[in-house]
């Protein structure tokens, strides 16, 4: 082939031996290309879960800390660690909030303790992820102080 000057160009051709050798390394790199990015995809997803069940288990012993009765502790820390995961807008399967309130029970003058504990199945099985199962259970436990010189019931 020759050019406007009139010049032949030179075309370097792959040899005869590496023929679709580009080929066969995009087969082979690609997915483990994909599972690479798959893999840093659930690790950001569950970082980002385990945030949002550690700030709605502070939330919960924060509410149940500052309520009245042991009964209306474990009442409004489930309701505040329900919303605190919907505004994060974290979807679980289902949400289990436990609650120890036993620091109610403590004697005026000395300060009890009280601690909720979240949990959270989160999906990932959309990722598919050899190996990974559908959800991953992500949980966090807080506590907080009741005061000293409230009453208590």
């Amino acid at each position: 082939m020759t050019s406007p000057t009139g010049r032949q160009s030179r075309r370097t051709r792959p040899a005869r031996g590496e023929r679709g050798s580009a080929t066969l390394e995009m087969v082979i790199l690609a997915p483990a290309m994909l599972l690479i990015v798959s893999v840093i995809i659930f690790g950001g997803r569950v970082a980002l879960a385990g945030q949002a069940v550690q700030h709605a288990a502070e939330d919960a012993a924060r509410t149940a800390s500052i309520a009245r009765t042991q009964g209306e502790a474990d009442q409004t820390a489930a309701a505040a660690a329900r919303s605190a995961l919907s505004q994060q807008g974290l979807e679980c399967s289902t949400v289990r909030v436990s609650v120890d309130t036993s620091g109610f029970n403590a004697p005026i003058g000395t300060t009890g303790m009280v601690t909720a504990t979240v949990e959270c199945p989160v999906r990932v099985g959309d990722l598919a992820i050899p190996g990974i199962p559908g959800t991953r259970l992500v949980e966090a436990t807080a506590r907080s102080p009741i005061d000293a010189y409230r009453e208590r019931r």
